[in-house]
Parts: structure tokens; sequence; C-alpha cells
């Protein structure tokens, strides 16, 4: 069973910083690429950032420059460091992680939970 697991979202105000972090667990052979998504209220899920094997990174234009995303292949972690953070970013962050898990040929897209990021204005 693979899982995907994330941390650190929380209540900051404008301007502030957050780190989130995603683990993934299970019986994994690969990862591919990962990445977040975030859905504000009312709002349909959007990619936020994604990071590929190669560590070449993909953002969204409103964050670029203010998130970082990176990654710990031994770890099987991805984390999405946002800074500046402004009350538009207030949203539910998704984790989610290309895995081709043990006794499948094939990899599939695995999701976490969610964790709530609000920001205060």
């Amino acid at each position: 069973q693979v899982q995907l697991v994330e941390s650190g979202g929380g209540l900051v105000q404008r301007g502030g910083s957050l780190r989130l972090s995603c683990t993934a667990s299970g019986r994994i052979v690969t990862i591919n690429a990962m990445g977040w998504y975030r859905q504000g209220p009312g709002k349909q899920r959007d990619l936020v950032a994604t990071i590929t094997t190669g560590d070449s990174t993909n953002y969204e234009d409103s964050v670029n420059s203010r998130f970082t995303i990176s990654r710990d292949c031994a770890k099987k972690m991805v984390y999405l460091q946002m800074s500046n953070l402004k009350p538009e970013d207030t949203a539910v962050y998704y984790c989610y992680a290309d895995i081709r898990p043990a006794g499948l040929g094939v990899s599939h897209v695995y999701w976490g939970q969610g964790t709530q990021v609000t920001v205060s204005s």
C-alpha cells in the first residue's frame, strides 16, 4: 500500500513563510515526478509546482519566485518552501507523486490527504 502524507500546514500572516513536507511510504520501486497542487475555497484543484527525477522544476506563475520545490529521493520526500505568503495562497495543499509500486509494471499518480494553509491579512 503506497501512501503520501503531508505535514507543515498552518496559519500564517501575510508575508510569512511555511514549509510543507510530503513523505511517500510503502512498497515503492520508483518515484518519478512529484509535486504540489492546491485547492482554494470554491475553486478547482490547481497545479502549484512540480519536480522531476532530474530536479527540473516548474511553477505556477503566481508562486514563481516565492515558492521553491525540492526533493530528497533517498528519503522519498518532497518539500515546498513558501515565502512572502499572500491571503490568496490560502488553500488545501495536496502532494502528489508518480509512483511505480512493487508488483506492478506501470506507475500511478498517488495523492496525499491534504494540508491546510491559511494566510491572514
